[in-house]
C-alpha cells in the first residue's frame, strides 16, 4: 500500500514511521522545508523515545519518504493520513483551517481512489468538512474519482508513543462505507495479528471517542488534586487514599497520582474544545468546566507552599528546579506547570536555575533567559534555597540526598510529583513539602 501522512508533528510522524516499520510505503509532507531536510539527514523535530533510530532504519531502507511536495506525493495513495495541527481558538474550540486547507489540497491533486483519514484530533462533524472541501476541489475539476473519509484518532503517549503504535490497546476507526473498512483493516493487519483490537464505528463516534477519552483521564488526574487538598486540609495522605482506591478493580491504580496538574498537546486542547462543543450544541459540560478548573488551580499548589514557608516576597532568593516538561519522557512544553511555577516564582523576585534532561532548548525558546539553565542536575543546586521537583524524570527519582543538602542553602524540597518519601526525607533532616499530605 501507498500511504500519505500530511503533517510531520508529534502524530504524523510517529504514524508515518510506525506504518513504514511494517512494510508500508509512506511518504510524510509537511510545508516546513527546514523540517524536511532535518529529517532526511536524521534530525528529529521533537523528543521521543525510539523514534530516531525507527526513522533513519525505514529512510535508509527506503520505506520511509519526506517531502513538501503534497501534489506529486498524493497521487496513487491507497491512504491519506491529515495529521496538522487543530490549535485551541481563543473561545477554546480546535481550530481547522489547516486540516481544511490539506482537504481542499488532497481534492485538487488526487488521481485515484483513496480514503482521506482524519487522523488530528478534530470535533465530532469535521469528517463531513473535509468530506465537502474534497469533494468541492474535485467538481472544480469536473473529473469523477471516489474516495471516502475516515476518523482514525490516536491514543499515543508521549514518552511511549512507538509502543502504544506497535502494541496498541486498541486501533479506532470510523468509516461509512464497506470499501473503507477494508482498505483500514488491510493497512493495520499487521497490528492486530496479536491480539489487539481493531474497532469499527461509525464516523461521529470515532471523533468523539477521542475526546471522550482525554477527558476522562483529565477527569481522573483533576478528581485526585481535588481529593489531595482536601487530604492535606483534614489531616489524611492521599498516598495511602490513592492505594486504598486504586485496589479497586472498578478504579484501578492508573492516572490517580496527585501532582501539580496536567499538561501538554492533548489534555488541556481537548477539554477545552468539549467544553466548547457542548456550548455549541446548547450542552454545558459542566464535569469538564470543573475538571479544568481545578488543574488550572493546581498548577499553583507548589507555589503556595513555597510562599507559605518562605514568604510572599522572594526577591534574593534562588530555587533549584529539577523538570521542566510537563511529563518524563518528551521534551514537550505545551501548558507544563513550571511554565506557571516559573511565572509566579520570577513576579514574586525569586531566581530559578533549572535542569531537564531533553527539555531546556525547548524551554528556551519559549521564555528565552527568564531563568537561568544548568547543564547538571546537581550544579543546579549550588546555593538554592530550596529544589523544587517538578517533574518526575527517572534519574530524579534515587538522588544522593548527602550531595544535595551540601549543595543547598537550605534543605529544602517542594516536591511536585509526590517521588519522595516524606519519613526518609525528614530523617535526613529535610523540610519536605509535597502534594495531598501533612
Amino acid at each position: 500500500m501507498k500511504i500519505a501522512v500530511i503533517g510531520t508533528g508529534y502524530v504524523g510522524l510517529v504514524t508515518g514511521t510506525c506504518l513504514a516499520e511494517v512494510g508500508t510505503d509512506v511518504t510524510c509532507i509537511d510545508v516546513d522545508s527546514k523540517k524536511i531536510e532535518g529529517l532526511r539527514n536524521g534530525i528529529m523535530p521533537i523528543y521521543e523515545p525510539g523514534l530516531e533510530p525507527m526513522v533513519s532504519r525505514n529512510y535508509k531502507k527506503g520505506k520511509l519518504h519526506f517531502s513538501t511536495d503534497l501534489p506529486s506525493s498524493i497521487k496513487g495513495a491507497d491512504v491519506a493520513f491529515i495529521a496538522v495541527g487543530t490549535p485551541p481558538g481563543e473561545d477554546g474550540s480546535a481550530d481547522l483551517q489547516y486540516v481544511l486547507k490539506v482537504a481542499s489540497q488532497i481534492g485538487k491533486h488526487m488521481n485515484n481512489y483513496g480514503v482521506v483519514v482524519t487522523k488530528s484530533t478534530v470535533p465530532v462533524g469535521t469528517a463531513e468538512k473535509v468530506r465537502s472541501a474534497v469533494q468541492a476541489e474535485l467538481d472544480k475539476r469536473g473529473v469523477n474519482i471516489g474516495f471516502d473519509i475516515a476518523s482514525n484518532p490516536e491514543f499515543l503517549k508521549e514518552g511511549a508513543a512507538i509502543d502504544d503504535f506497535m502494541k496498541p490497546d486498541r486501533i479506532v476507526v470510523g468509516v461509512d462505507t464497506e470499501k473503507a473498512k477494508d482498505t483500514m483493516g488491510k493497512l493495520y493487519k499487521p497490528f492486530i495479528m496479536n491480539g489487539h483490537p481493531l474497532v469499527f464505528m461509525d464516523i461521529p463516534s470515532a471523533e468523539m471517542t477521542k475526546y471522550a477519552a482525554n477527558a476522562m483521564l483529565a477527569t481522573r488526574i483533576s478528581f485526585m488534586n481535588d481529593i489531595a487538598n482536601l487530604c492535606e486540609i483534614m489531616g489524611a495522605d492521599v498516598n495511602a487514599v490513592r492505594k486504598g482506591i486504586g485496589s479497586d478493580p472498578r478504579i484501578g491504580s492508573r492516572f490517580i497520582y496527585a501532582g501539580i496538574g496536567y499538561g501538554g498537546s492533548c489534555f488541556p486542547k481537548d477539554v477545552k474544545a468539549l467544553i466548547k462543543t457542548g456550548a455549541q450544541n446548547n450542552y454545558r459540560m459542566r464535569i469538564l468546566e470543573a475538571v479544568e478548573d481545578v488543574n488550572e488551580a493546581q498548577k499553583s499548589v507548589l507555589f503556595n507552599k513555597l510562599t507559605d514557608h518562605l514568604g510572599a516576597d522572594l526577591t534574593g532568593k534562588t530555587f533549584a528546579m529539577w523538570g521542566l516538561s510537563f511529563k518524563p519522557n518528551t521534551d514537550d512544553m505545551r501548558e507544563a506547570p513550571s511554565l506557571v511555577l516559573i511565572d509566579k516564582i520570577v513576579k514574586a523576585g525569586g531566581n530559578i536555575v533549572a535542569y531537564d534532561p531533553v527539555s531546556m532548548p525547548e524551554t528556551k525558546h519559549m521564555i528565552g533567559d527568564k531563568i537561568a539553565y544548568s547543564e547538571e542536575p546537581y550544579d543546579a543546586l549550588n546555593g538554592a534555597d530550596a529544589l523544587l521537583l517538578v517533574t518526575e524524570w527517572s534519574e530524579f527519582k534515587l538522588p544522593d540526598w548527602n550531595a544535595v543538602g551540601s549543595r543547598l542553602k537550605n534543605k529544602l524540597v517542594f516536591d511536585g510529583r509526590n517521588i519522595y518519601d516524606r519519613a526518609e526525607m525528614n530523617e535526613l533532616g529535610y523540610g519536605y513539602f509535597c502534594i495531598g499530605s501533612n
